[in-house]
């Protein structure tokens, strides 16, 4: 018997009431409780120990979650595991008692890790000493199975039948100790997994998408970490309204100001200083910390001291000869704007509408997102870009090129080289 099927066979864990009529769908069974109740967290190496040994011993794939703190403390490390594994029940383990989860990736090693939106769980639990040889995604499964919804309480309601408690997924994890309503939901947002990663296998296969979901469980396990972002502070929120370098140069100075200040105290930058302020700040070129005040952001309940350190930021900016100002944008690695290809190019935005067109009519036949079918930057690349005397084949190295996955080569190429050998 599943998870599921024993869940749903426990009527204390969900709510009462009478049966819907017969023309309705039935309402969704509420999980109220873990199976086996909520395990102890695990914050001391002889309790890590024995979830290593239990893991290890368990049979088939370990469904995986992570908790972090984003809003409330610097960068995006974990701050909770859960673990599933038939045979080992579930587990909470706490990466700040145990930092260094080595031991139980390796025991984990040749498993399938079953994760939710797993680009976004990786870089955390890498940092912690876990990566997975092989996953199944339940969200990009969702996504290549034409599901509408793809959060995990959505698909685990429209899958499985059961709704999730929500409520606990921007709380600050780096709270201790954690309070039980919180472990309650970590707990149980690895309780369905398994069922619903068997569920989506089956559906997959039934639309003869299996083997396209799994190049793509590849690729994501495959995957080298991502390389630090050049020039971060260029994504500060409204940085379109900064026109001039001066400007620019005083969102540096107080964005790296600001990211010190958040790192040497571990909490998150915007509670440092709000993106908004920096952008007022840098609009307006306050000359002193009266000027300052007076600014959105920098209101009277801001300290001296603070005023005085966002005041020498901008100061800095100013001060710094002409020479050393940033330039207004960052270099292109590809294609212009699709904006300007009519002008630059009305050949390459001919290929990009018939491409665009073509991609969004295969998407729609094969009830998927067209960004999971192909990426758009990778349809750019290739129309701005294309091979000389484009043949099919050339079209299929190219897209492979730009890192696209064979079955993706298999649908898309053969639109692409329509589209790029058609009259203009």
């Amino acid at each position: 018997m599943t998870d599921a099927q024993e869940t749903a066979a426990d009527t204390s864990l969900r709510t009462t009431g009478g049966a819907p009529p017969d023309d309705v769908a039935p309402a969704p069974i509420p999980l109220l409780e873990p199976r086996e109740g909520i395990p102890p967290v695990v914050a001391s190496d002889d309790a890590l120990a024995g979830v290593i040994a239990a893991f290890a011993a368990g049979s088939g794939p370990v469904a995986v979650d992570a908790e972090r703190a984003s809003g409330y403390r610097y960068g995006q490390r974990a701050y909770l595991v859960q673990l599933r594994r038939d045979g080992a029940g579930s587990a909470l383990v706490d990466p700040v008692g145990c930092p260094d989860l080595s031991g139980l990736g390796e025991a984990l090693r040749g498993t399938e890790w079953i994760l939710h939106a797993a680009t976004q769980d990786l870089p955390c639990l890498r940092e912690i000493g876990m990566t997975p040889t092989g996953l199944f995604d339940t969200e990009l499964a969702g996504r290549l199975a034409g599901f509408p919804r793809v959060g995990l309480g959505a698909m685990v309601e429209n899958v499985l039948g059961y709704s999730l408690e929500k409520g606990h997924s921007a709380v600050d994890w780096s709270t201790r100790p954690l309070p039980e309503p919180w472990l309650r939901y970590a707990a149980l947002d690895v309780e369905l997994l398994i069922d619903l990663r068997n569920a989506l296998e089956d559906e997959l296969d039934r639309q003869g998408k299996l083997e396209w979901a799994q190049e793509e469980f590849s690729a994501i396990a495959s995957a080298p970490p991502a390389p630090p972002r050049q020039d971060p502070w260029r994504r500060t929120s409204g940085m379109h309204k900064v026109r001039r370098r001066r400007q620019m140069a005083v969102v540096r100075e107080l964005w790296n100001a600001r990211d010190q200040i958040a790192r040497r105290r571990d909490i998150s930058p915007g509670k440092v200083l709000g993106d908004a302020a920096i952008i007022e700040a840098a609009l307006a070129l306050p000359a002193d910390t009266q000027a300052l005040t007076a600014l959105t952001g920098f209101g009277p309940r801001m300290g001296r001291r603070q005023l005085e350190q966002w005041q020498a930021a901008v100061d800095r900016a100013k001060a710094l000869p002409d020479t050393e100002l940033p330039q207004p944008g960052q270099a292109l690695a590809g294609p212009p704007p699709p904006r300007a290809w009519a002008d630059k190019d009305p050949a390459a935005a001919a290929r990009l509408s018939a491409s665009r067109a073509a991609v969004s009519a295969l998407a729609e036949r094969l009830h998927l997102p067209q960004e999971n079918l192909i990426t758009p930057d990778t349809v750019r690349r290739v129309c701005w870009e294309p091979p000389k005397n484009p043949t099919p084949e050339s079209v299929e190295s190219a897209l492979a090129g730009y890192g696209a996955r064979h079955w993706q080569i298999e649908q898309v190429a053969p639109l692409l080289y329509r589209a790029l050998t058609q009259p203009s």
